[in-house]
Order: structure tokens, then sequence, then C-alpha cells
């Protein structure tokens, strides 16, 4: 498998779940500015949306979603716990957990990551954000990651986005001005995930676990 990526980006997301999986991939970097690979190659050519993450698998099929690549690597190997068999209400719950934070977290963060393009949008979008948080730090009060007791790829998928606003390690890619210091429960989970040995690594071969713990 190959695995296209941007350090930093929602990316993360999967390439942490590949850790988790000790699955044998090609990281392929690209170019956010040029929409090329490492190798020059035209990144059009793998997702003509010229965006990350891409997935291109052994046969040469190629997924290209973040949420779609979660659920694929998770089901490579049922028996991780990653994600809740299909079929069941709790692989439902999943979904509803992907669907948020795609919509409601990920392209909330946009006009932070854009301001000056954004303009006055920002104001209307930083205080829906932060309710997002406040809500997400609430469901957090009685579980230790967003599904239960165990680590999951909505996790993975939650550290990605929520390390624009918080992690100082993101700063020199992303810029967003919102922090969750007050937020005590999303502050621990985030510890929690961070010390992860698959998300270290993922960090690490990103090149961005240098000022982790700044």
């Amino acid at each position: 498998m190959k695995f296209y990526h941007i350090p930093a980006s929602c990316s993360l997301a999967p390439h942490i779940i590949l850790n988790e999986l000790n699955l044998d991939v090609t990281l392929v970097s690209v170019d956010y500015r040029r929409h090329v690979t490492g190798d020059g190659a035209n990144f059009h050519e793998v997702n003509p949306h010229g965006y990350v993450p891409a997935l291109e698998l052994d046969d040469g099929r190629i997924l290209r979603e973040g949420p779609a690549i979660l659920q694929y690597l998770a089901d490579l190997h049922p028996d991780s716990g990653l994600a809740p068999a299909n079929g069941t209400f709790k692989r439902y719950r999943l979904q509803e957990w992907l669907n948020f934070l795609s919509t409601e977290v990920h392209k909330g963060f946009i006009p932070l990551l854009y301001a000056v393009q954004a303009g006055k949008y920002v104001e209307l979008a930083k205080p829906k954000l932060e309710q997002r948080y406040a809500w997400i730090d609430q469901q957090l009060v009685s579980r230790p990651y967003l599904m239960g007791e165990a680590f999951g790829v909505a996790d993975a998928y939650l550290f990605a986005l929520t390390g624009w606003g918080q992690a100082p390690w993101l700063t020199s890619y992303y810029k967003a001005d919102i922090h969750f210091d007050q937020l005590e429960h999303l502050r621990d989970w985030y510890r929690r995930v961070r010390t992860r040995p698959a998300v270290q690594r993922a960090l690490r071969q990103e090149g961005l676990l240098q000022d982790l713990l700044r």
C-alpha cells in the first residue's frame, strides 16, 4: 500500500492507525502548494481534488476520504478494537462521531486556519468551534476515549484536528487562534493519546516530535 500525506494535516489520523496496526505501507509526502509528491509526480492523478489523505491499495484502487480510510484500515484487523464491528449499533455511533468531527470540527477549523481570507467570518466560526469542543469535553467526563474504554479511529481523527489549535509543534504548519486549556477532560484525553507509541511514531515520521513536549 501507499499512503499519501502532508505533515500535520488531517492525514495524521490514518497515519496513526497505520502504525497502530503495524501495516506494511509506503509513506508518500505531498507538497500541498504544488500538488506534487515527494518524487515529483502529479498528485492530482491520485486524487483529482488535490487533498490528502489518499490510500493506494496493492491492487491499484484508491481511497480518498479520511473517515473511509480510517474504517477500511480498522476493518483489515477487526480484532484490533479500533472500530466496532459492521452492522452493530456501536458502528453507527462511530460513524456519527466521524461525521461530527468531519463537518463540525474539521470544517470548523478552516476559517481559523485561513483567517485573512475568511475575514469577519472568523468572529462567527470561532465561538461555534469552541462550543463543539466544550461538548466533546463533556463526553469525556465519564470515559477515557470517545467511544468508551478503548482508543479507536475517532480518537486518531480528533487528535489530528485538535493539534491545529493546541500543540506548539504545529505552529510552523497551521495556526488557529483557539486553545483548550480550560477543558480539563479534553486536555487529559489529548495527553493520553499523545503518549501512545503509534502516535509518537507518526509524529516522528512526520518531523513533528522535536517540539512536542515544549
